[in-house]
């Protein structure tokens, strides 16, 4: 199948402040655009990412209106290819039940994926893969989503983590070398997690000195519950290393990355691990024993590993939204299928309301998440630098999501539900990883509200610059001014969003955008209430980021039902009701956030909440007897 492929393409083409400071360092707020941009007050090139611009207030629609179509003619002929070999490989070969309970991905259906090229999605066709854009890998990871997550892993883990940084920094001679090799047999795995670093990748241990001789990095430490840490061959490994600080010549130990072979010697692991889910997916941990690394195989630059990690992580979460939509759409087929079928006094299950919402909670939850998936991944297909915060919502959403589809499809199917043949408890608990992994969501929540803020403080900083030159920045000095003069006397208008969808859309927009102002006055409040203490206020951060994910998923689906509408698509009027139904709720789970963090009995709750955690943590338990008192 690859072969055939590739002929066709030839006529184509930390809870620790230290933590979320290395966060919002490797932010679309520090990269260059490669769209043609503005320069601001500052001199720094103008952020197109719609989330960073709601923490000023604004609408910054140029990434959101209209939704992307990125795909031509050819690329959309090839993805057809693609889509049809994949869907066989899963309905006929491969076997979620059995490698559920072997633990392992059956030889078979590994053989074929090798076959069909499925690891190798993204890497260019003259290095021996596929070359498929952002927007056609989102499409066959949705296909692997909604059969076997477990497999998911396994190809996730290779491509999307384990080669990406060879794809994404890897100096010609690298990629040359190690990219034709990942994609006809051998394994890779991203190895970055330690038993004492999790969310922290800072704080990790495993180190790397040059050797004497100047020819190698000599590699010790240990590294857990690395997906393919028992397959992989070629390995992403990120090790602390002596580096000389140029400002004040002290030697310090930074994060670096290398491209380490087991072939080298030394690396060795352990079984693989018992897992609640994703059985099928091999994770165990990896050992390295004094393992020699030629100074060649230093990936990005001594002393960037981190950058290197977040680069890959921010780059592949665009892919766990568009397997998890999958995932939702298997799950809510099943629903549906039951609830047409079965009738329960005497009439069918679906005619009951509670039945009915249900139902269109999922659906309306599916097509957030698809929305997010595509809308991301088309913007990264654009040249887009400035997503990394839409991409973090993204995996955040798609795994609480997915989890509640995958648990009302079960309450849906009540009994029925309940029993593994049916499959949904599978699914269940291949889901609880997703919420977990590549940034767990609650490190992901304080990284959007502290990456916004931060841009939001530069805006804040930005103004007072001008008054100290008023003659060069009058323009920026009246349009702030006058925007506080009209909010305090209750004349502002919030920012407009009615011209940006389609007309039967406008009311909703409306509601989006009022939304919008009021999130920027709610960020600029808690910025001059707190300061730089703000990164200590997580209460109030995860508020933030709860309203900023629904501000978001408003305008991303608002995008979406705008294009079917206007382009008279057969689902448009569904689409229109969801989009409405979607953003109402939305709002009003928004203006709820905000109004919480500025209400001083939630604070003072809040309060509460953290005493009643210290006492159990002292108490290592519940605090309390039982109420027989013995």
């Amino acid at each position: 199948m690859i072969r055939t492929v590739n002929s066709c393409l030839k006529k184509s083409n930390t809870v620790q402040a230290i933590f979320f400071t290395r966060c919002v360092a490797t932010s679309s707020v520090n990269h260059k655009t490669v769209q043609n941009a503005e320069k601001n007050v500052s001199g720094s090139p103008e952020n197109f990412s719609f989330v960073m611009n709601i923490f000023r207030g604004q609408v910054e629609p140029r990434q959101i209106f209209p939704y992307p179509n990125v795909l031509n003619d050819e690329q959309k002929e090839l993805l057809q290819m693609l889509i049809d070999p994949t869907t066989k490989f899963f309905e006929e070969v491969n076997d979620p039940a059995k490698n559920d309970a072997d633990e392992k991905v059956e030889e078979k259906s590994l053989a074929a994926l090798w076959d069909l090229g499925a690891f190798a999605l993204q890497v260019p066709q003259d290095l021996g893969g596929l070359g498929l854009t952002n927007t056609q890998y989102a499409r066959l990871v949705e296909i692997v989503g909604s059969h076997d997550l477990g497999v998911g892993i396994t190809l996730g883990a290779h491509q999307s983590i384990g080669f990406k940084g060879i794809l994404l920094v890897g100096n010609p001679e690298q990629k040359a070398k190690y990219l034709p090799r990942v994609s006809s047999g051998q394994f890779a795995a991203f190895c970055l997690t330690e038993p004492s670093s999790g969310s922290d990748a800072g704080s990790i241990k495993t180190r790397a000195e040059l050797s004497p001789d100047g020819k190698h990095y000599i590699l010790n430490g240990s590294k857990i519950w690395i997906s393919n840490g028992g397959l992989a061959e070629i390995m992403t490994v990120f090790a602390q290393t002596p580096v000389v600080d140029q400002k004040t010549g002290k030697t310090v130990d930074k994060v670096s990355a290398f491209i380490v072979e087991r072939a080298f010697g030394g690396v060795t692991n352990g079984p693989p691990e018992k897992k609640m889910g994703i059985k099928c997916s091999n994770t165990a941990e990896v050992y390295y024993d004094n393992v020699k690394v030629p100074v060649e195989n230093l990936l990005g630059g001594l002393g960037n590993g981190f950058k290197v990690a977040m680069n890959i992580l921010n780059n592949g979460r665009f892919g766990m939204a568009a397997a998890l939509s999958g995932t939702m759409k298997a799950c809510t087929k099943k629903a549906v299928e039951f609830a047409t079928q079965r009738k329960q006094f005497g009439q069918r299950i679906d005619s009951f309301g509670t039945i009915q919402e249900k139902l269109a909670r999922m659906a309306m939850l599916h097509y957030v998440t698809e929305s997010m998936a595509y809308m991301i991944s088309g913007n990264m297909d654009s040249g887009s630098q400035h997503y990394h915060l839409e991409a973090a919502i993204s995996k955040c959403f798609a795994s609480e999501a997915a989890w509640y589809v995958c648990d009302e499809a079960i309450q849906i199917m009540g009994g029925m539900g309940f029993m593994k043949g049916t499959g949904l408890e599978k699914v269940m608990r291949d889901l609880r990883i997703f919420r977990i992994f590549e940034g767990t969501n609650d490190i992901l929540r304080l990284f959007v509200a502290l990456t916004g803020i931060q841009y939001a403080g530069a805006h804040l900083r930005e103004l007072q610059m001008a008054f100290k030159n008023p003659t060069a920045h009058l323009g920026l000095i009246f349009e702030e001014a006058s925007k506080r003069v009209v909010r305090k006397v209750g004349l502002s208008s919030p920012p407009a969003m009615e011209h940006l969808v389609h007309r039967d859309l406008a009311p909703s927009a409306a509601l989006t955008a009022k939304s919008i102002d009021s999130f920027g006055q709610a960020v600029e409040m808690v910025l001059i209430k707190y300061g730089k203490n703000i990164v200590n206020e997580q209460f109030i951060l995860n508020r933030l980021a709860n309203a900023t994910f629904d501000i978001f998923s408003s305008a991303v689906v608002l995008s979406r039902a705008s294009t079917s509408l206007n382009e008279g698509l057969s689902t448009a009027s569904h689409e229109k009701l969801m989009a409405e139904a979607w953003t109402l709720e939305a709002t009003e789970r928004a203006e709820a956030q905000l109004k919480i963090i500025a209400s001083g009995k939630h604070l003072d709750n809040f309060s509460k909440m953290s005493v009643i955690s210290k006492n159990l943590c002292q108490a290592e338990g519940i605090v309390q007897t039982n109420p027989l008192r013995f």
